[in-house]
């Protein structure tokens, strides 16, 4: 019996970018270029000489509009602040264009909402780029916790990349590691350990904030966020407690290159079968909503 042909073989998803900062060139515009499932289509960017920077190594089009861009494209990848998200996110679904978004979703829940809701409105796909969730790793740990009766956790998730350098961005510097680390961490907590019912904060957002999560199942939870600190390498680790013997995650040893074709695949065959992916606008909105119940002692 001949195997059926992926739904991208002979049409790969044609993909505009949105942004042209160094988070859009990095990953984006490469990872969407790399194929064959996707094609980078074309960029737009406010500037654009930095949208002829970031499409230039992949003969992409530069769109001299968001209207433009659109018109060029079946499918809609953002790596732009949140607030700048939130404001043209909804425009692209209203076109009946799938969106590959960012975390957060937008700068406040309320700009959320309206990005989750248009998604929902135009029912078109959507994939957050939460990246660790697309790691073999990842999964096989979210596996293994279906089965683990945990009655507390600790995690933390560090970097240092707020201390300078292209990714110490305005926003990210503004409004610190809950905004920007927050959505990854909490994702996997409550992933892992079950959902999240309450939050509780110390600290500062722009330097350390140490959280204390209640769940549904009555475990309790502690993550540690800062991205202002001069660890060696960004460090993402989770550790499940109860009965029987921890079970961890640790991205220490993981390669994140293996990331990125698990993503670029998982979109392209949610646009090319219109079916939905559980990490889509909805989560998104859903863990926004988780921060924003986060109340500081």
């Amino acid at each position: 019996m001949n195997a059926v042909p992926a739904p991208w073989t002979d049409r790969p998803v044609e993909v505009g970018l949105v942004g042209a900062g160094p988070w859009a060139r990095a990953m984006h515009a490469r990872v969407l270029a790399a194929g064959p499932e996707t094609r980078l289509a074309a960029v737009w960017a406010r500037r654009t000489d930095a949208a002829r920077e970031a499409a230039a190594p992949y003969a992409a089009h530069v769109a001299a509009s968001f209207e433009e861009l659109l018109d060029r494209c079946e499918a809609v990848a953002f790596a732009v602040p949140p607030a700048v998200q939130a404001e043209l996110a909804p425009l692209a679904a209203k076109r009946g264009k799938a969106v590959l978004l960012e975390k957060p979703l937008g700068p406040d829940l309320s700009a959320a909402r309206r990005v989750a809701d248009a998604v929902a409105e135009a029912g078109v796909v959507s994939q957050l780029v939460l990246t660790k969730r697309y790691h073999p790793a990842t999964r096989a740990f979210l596996g293994a916790a279906r089965s683990f009766e945990a009655t507390g956790a600790r995690s933390c998730y560090l970097h240092g990349a707020f201390l300078g350098g292209e990714f110490a961005t305005g926003w990210r510097l503004e409004h610190g590691a809950l905004l920007d680390l927050g959505p990854h961490l909490l994702d996997l907590l409550d992933a892992s350990v079950g959902p999240i019912t309450g939050i509780r904060a110390t600290g500062d957002p722009r330097r350390w904030t140490e959280l204390t999560c209640t769940h549904e199942n009555g475990a309790v939870s502690q993550a540690s966020l800062s991205g202002a600190v001069a660890v060696p390498h960004a460090l993402t680790r989770v550790e499940l407690f109860g009965p029987d013997q921890p079970l961890v995650y640790d991205t220490a040893g993981i390669d994140h290159e293996e990331c990125w074709p698990v993503l670029r695949h998982d979109f392209a065959t949610a646009v090319r079968t219109g079916t939905p992916t559980p990490v889509d606008a909805r989560r998104g909105l859903y863990l926004q909503g988780l921060l924003d119940r986060v109340t500081y002692d």
